[in-house]
């Protein structure tokens, strides 16, 4: 007979989540996340701004880049790099410049508006995170960064994939 001892907690349940696919469970925590990220950031006042945008802006840097530089780096066409910077453009994220090398090329580059957006989004995304840290418990975000980090990794060593689906 299998006696078990009164005074043990009760096994937790598994949550059935645990059994689904993995590509399941990674599109829908970034679901989540993203969608409360920018919903805060809505509130905070960039309600114009989608993430796309917060892509560009990451890829621009400090530096800037021509449009076609940042169609490489999006993995969009040059076009649809072009109508995104005339868009930013027209309310005021970003300028295009001459380019220091000369030519026709130009230089797109971050307004303070957009380095303003920047502060924001950090500072909305680290509250975001410390939250889930916190109703995450003993281990926190560490065990599904390190898990995640091992993952890609494994898939991709030092080549990494842009972080825009390429499908």
């Amino acid at each position: 007979m299998d006696a078990t001892d009164p005074t043990d907690p009760p096994e937790k349940p598994i949550d059935p989540l645990e059994g689904s696919e993995l590509t399941f469970l990674l599109g829908m925590a970034f679901q989540l996340v993203l969608s409360e990220f920018v919903r805060r950031l809505d509130v905070a006042g960039y309600s114009d701004l989608r993430p796309m945008h917060g892509l560009v802006f990451q890829a621009l840097g400090t530096t800037g880049s021509t449009s076609t530089e940042l169609a490489e780096k999006l993995s969009v066409t040059k076009q649809a790099a072009g109508q995104i910077v005339d868009d930013l453009e027209e309310r005021k994220y970003v300028r295009r410049l001459p380019h220091p090398a000369g030519g026709r090329r130009k230089l797109v580059v971050l307004t303070d508006k957009a380095l303003r957006h920047l502060t924001v989004a950090g500072t909305v995304l680290r509250e975001l995170e410390e939250e889930l840290n916190e109703k995450l418990g003993e281990r926190g975000l560490t065990m599904p960064r390190a898990g995640l980090a091992a993952v890609i990794r494994t898939m991709a060593g030092e080549d990494l994939p842009p972080l825009r689906p390429l499908w």
